[in-house]
């Protein structure tokens, strides 16, 4: 009895120390970041749900809710460690000094091997990088709606988090061998943009195209809905890009409208080049908003308002002409997760070593070194995503089978897979 009243005294002790030493403000804005990050994956249902047909729509926003919930859980038990724990070889984290399931965190503040400068509780970090971890694979559904599994996608989904996403982002933010090179990446352009779209080419290629592709008008059953979700990414980025910062500070600020106005150009050029080949479309315009939020993602920090105009218009212009050479191809990676986010990324994380001039240097200011480190870590990221998720995509086909039956694509994954219809 008295050893545990003095174990809890103690603990008493060491939170009242740690409490003196937070920043409530930074905790706070790191805190609302976080719901804004976690909004974001809903909101992408919508903006898929939107895009495909009408006998798919609940299969797809389901896929986003799903994913949500298995990362969140993922995230805690063994997530957080293999991407943020301390590192091993510079390839993955470990689970010292964190534990399986955040056993070992409390209440501490965010070590400094994270962030020598964050005055947060490691707990408001863990929440904020959680909703990174969730969205990531939640992009990868792109490629795949119509026509997957739903058994296969959890199974793919939560192999994939840990043998791709965890990795990628250690190597990058916790402490990993692309961060020690010099590469950086302010809110995940290659962490998360490169990797999820790199991805969704991959598994698009093993499972096929979905039947009647290329010969079949395959409408978009609510265009509405796909323009409010990618209305609720954006607003959900400002999170996303300026919540990266770690604190209430003038790099969130400078994020802030440096994601703002990328996305702003990137809608315009979207618009622009669509009107001048057929007619500006708003599921067109939405989607070009997407590709600058993308753009400016590992750059977000580190550039001007004025550098991310260009950065905004160069992404309208990648996306929609890689769009087109998706097409060109006969490959159906069905809602462009490849084009925006995997091309979006590449561009982005490239420019980003290009006029990065806020606490780093780009190739405009002389630094070459960063606008190579920029090339290692989009190449890097680029081979070992494709990779290891062409493997892993085979595997699960291979056992399971990643593809529903001909009859279910037919009638549609709503019904087939979940017994439930959008519309009566």
């Amino acid at each position: 009895m008295v050893i545990g009243l003095s174990m809890l005294l103690a603990l008493a002790s060491v939170h009242a120390d740690e409490a003196v030493k937070i920043n409530t403000g930074n905790t706070a804005w790191v805190l609302a970041s976080a719901a804004l990050v976690i909004l974001m994956t809903p909101a992408l249902g919508l903006f898929y749900g939107g895009m495909v047909r009408k006998k798919n729509v609940v299969s797809t926003i389901t896929m986003s809710m799903v994913v949500l919930a298995l990362i969140s859980v993922q995230w805690v038990l063994i997530g957080y460690p293999l991407a943020f724990g301390k590192d091993i070889g510079g390839l993955i984290g470990s689970f010292s000094n964190i534990g399986f399931g955040l056993t070992d965190v409390g209440l501490r503040m965010i070590p400094h091997r994270i962030s020598a400068t964050a005055d947060i509780p490691e707990l408001a970090f863990i929440a904020f990088q959680g909703g990174f971890a969730i969205i990531t694979p939640a992009l990868i559904i792109a490629a795949f709606v119509e026509r997957i599994k739903f058994s296969s996608f959890i199974v793919f989904i939560l192999i994939w988090a840990t043998i791709v996403y965890d990795p990628i982002a250690h190597w990058m933010w916790g402490g990993g061998w692309l961060q020690s090179f010099g590469a950086i990446d302010f809110a995940g352009g290659t962490v998360v943009h490169i990797s999820s779209g790199v991805s969704a080419l991959a598994i698009a290629l093993v499972i096929g195209k979905r039947k009647g592709f290329g010969s079949t008008f395959m409408e978009p059953n609510n265009v509405p809905m796909t323009i409010v979700g990618a209305v609720l990414l954006w607003f959900g980025w400002f999170g996303f890009n300026a919540g990266s910062a770690l604190a209430a500070n003038g790099i969130a600020a400078n994020a802030f409208v440096t994601t703002n106005t990328a996305t702003a150009a990137a809608a315009l050029t979207w618009m622009f080049i669509s009107w001048y080949h057929r007619k500006p479309s708003g599921l067109g315009i939405a989607s070009g908003a997407v590709a600058g939020l993308v753009a400016i993602t590992p750059a977000a920090g580190f550039v001007t308002p004025l550098a991310s105009i260009i950065i905004g218009v160069g992404a309208g212009f990648v996306c929609y002409y890689a769009i087109l050479f998706r097409e060109k191809k006969g490959i159906d990676e069905s809602l462009d997760a490849w084009a925006v986010h995997g091309m979006g990324g590449t561009w982005g994380a490239l420019a980003t070593g290009i006029f990065a001039s806020v606490g780093a240097t780009g190739l405009l200011l002389g630094n070459v070194h960063q606008f190579e480190a920029q090339i290692l870590a989009v190449s890097t990221s680029w081979t070992y995503a494709f990779v290891v998720t062409f493997i892993l995509a085979k595997i699960i086909d291979r056992t399971m089978g990643l593809r529903v039956p001909e009859e279910d694509e037919d009638v549609g994954l709503d019904l087939a897979q979940h017994g439930e219809k959008a519309y009566s």
